[in-house]
């Protein structure tokens, strides 16, 4: 009784962890608008704050699956929790300093707590459920505090953003970086004072990274979150500067309340996905959802922008709900949010069933890949300026295309590769 206490104990800590992991990300996207305006950026410039948030997994990655081989996961999110105020408070005085390269470092440096925290979350709520369809479930449900969170800074920042001016800058979200940074402050008491019962991991050495990577399920599964990243954060992302091109014309405040109601999509999915996750595999489910995201995605891309329907918004203020009337495929969009709801979990899920021992380095890797938000994000900016803002939705297009493959195909583990990290396995405890 006393081990199954501890146990849900450290489950809610890692539900708290998943939805600060979002709240911190979630900024990146509204306050390109205030850097475009600020530093008279180009919307790939104006994205840096993106860039530099998800390059930092590329980088920090493999060491986070290091670091927790080595140190256990609960200082690991402790370290990461004290780099994430770092970051923060760089992001806070970048507006005062009206410094584009310090917003860089801060942006930079978030990304590595956000890289960390999510190599300790994701695997440690996959084990606590016991993997297969309860580690899903967990995985969803944490899923569902992290979209929670990031509705709560999209409604947050349009707010406080509200019509950008000329005189719009950093300083005007400082609120939101100063919540961010409380948020921080009381995580780490709170973990600090939190026992949690770590799983056994192997000694750190290269040969987990090799041995996971033979799992062909798992190298397969490593691409799908590098391309899923672009389905998750470029849909949003080029909805908000669509909305606010001259041919649509909605101001940034109202374009992130609208864009908020995508996150709270992804909330709605997250929450179906972890009331039914116990009963239905992550196979099924990404691939339902992938097939739905490629037609969503399609009908945005081709839909007449003649054809106007109105769509919500969340005004946190006036606590009420705003309608605009904007082109039919922004409705598109925003449903792809309950598409990409239960993307992350199913494919993290299938990526490390069987593992063993190998799950850390394998979590290292796999949260390296998160980088692929910093390529994606890039390439769909150029093709924005090139081709326009919808033209851009086929970069998302082709990526959960490749999903649908991952859970189809790709996701199915080989009996040769299995056969190799077994022996390389035994090798390791020798």
């Amino acid at each position: 009784m006393a081990q199954q206490k501890k146990q849900w104990i450290a489950i809610i800590m890692m539900f708290f962890l998943f939805a600060m992991i979002a709240f911190v990300t979630n900024l990146c996207s509204p306050m390109a608008t205030i850097v475009k305006n600020q530093f008279g950026a180009s919307e790939a410039a104006g994205q840096i704050g993106n860039y530099a948030n998800f390059v930092a997994y590329l980088l920090m990655g493999i060491p986070s699956g290091m670091l927790i081989s080595k140190f256990g996961y609960k200082k690991t999110a402790l370290m990461a929790l004290v780099v994430g105020m770092i970051g923060l408070a760089l992001e806070y005085f970048s507006g005062t300093l009206g410094s584009y390269w310090v917003y860089l470092a801060g942006a930079f440096i978030s990304g590595l707590c956000m890289c960390m925290l999510n190599t300790v979350v994701n695997p440690m709520l996959n084990v606590l459920g016991g993997g297969g369809k309860t580690g899903n479930q967990f995985i969803q449900i944490g899923g569902a505090f992290n979209s929670a969170a990031a509705v709560a800074v999209y409604i947050l920042m349009g707010a406080l953003i509200g019509e950008v001016t000329k005189s719009t800058g950093i300083s005007d979200a400082t609120p939101a970086l100063a919540i961010a940074g409380g948020i921080f402050v009381v995580a780490f008491i709170i973990l600090l004072f939190t026992k949690i019962e770590e799983p056994e991991q192997a000694k750190v050495e290269t040969k987990l990274i090799s041995g996971a990577l033979k799992h062909r399920h798992f190298a397969l599964g490593a691409l799908a979150i590098f391309l899923y990243m672009s389905v998750e954060v470029g849909t949003p992302t080029y909805m908000i500067s669509y909305l606010q091109t001259p041919e649509v014309g909605v101001s940034a405040g109202v374009a992130a309340l609208i864009a908020s109601v995508y996150w709270l999509m992804m909330f709605i999915g997250r929450t179906i996905g972890g009331a039914i996750g116990g009963k239905v595999s992550s196979r099924a489910m990404v691939s339902t959802v992938a097939i739905l995201a490629i037609l969503l995605l399609a009908f945005g891309i081709f839909a007449p922008q003649d054809i106007k329907v109105n769509v919500p918004g969340i005004d946190w203020a006036a606590m009420s709900v705003t309608w605009t009337k904007v082109p039919v495929c922004v409705f598109a969009f925003i449903l792809v949010g309950l598409c990409t709801s239960v993307m992350w979990g199913g494919i993290f899920n299938m990526a490390v069933e069987g593992l063993g021992k190998y799950t850390a380095a394998a979590s290292g890797i796999f949260m390296t890949m998160v980088f692929g938000c910093a390529v994606m994000v890039f390439l769909q900016a150029k093709v924005a300026d090139s081709v326009g803002y919808l033209n851009s939705y086929f970069i998302p297009l082709a990526c959960a295309a490749y999903i649908l493959f991952y859970a189809l195909i790709g996701s199915r583990p080989s009996k040769k590769a299995e056969a190799e990290a077994e022996a390389e396995a035994e090798e390791i405890k020798e």
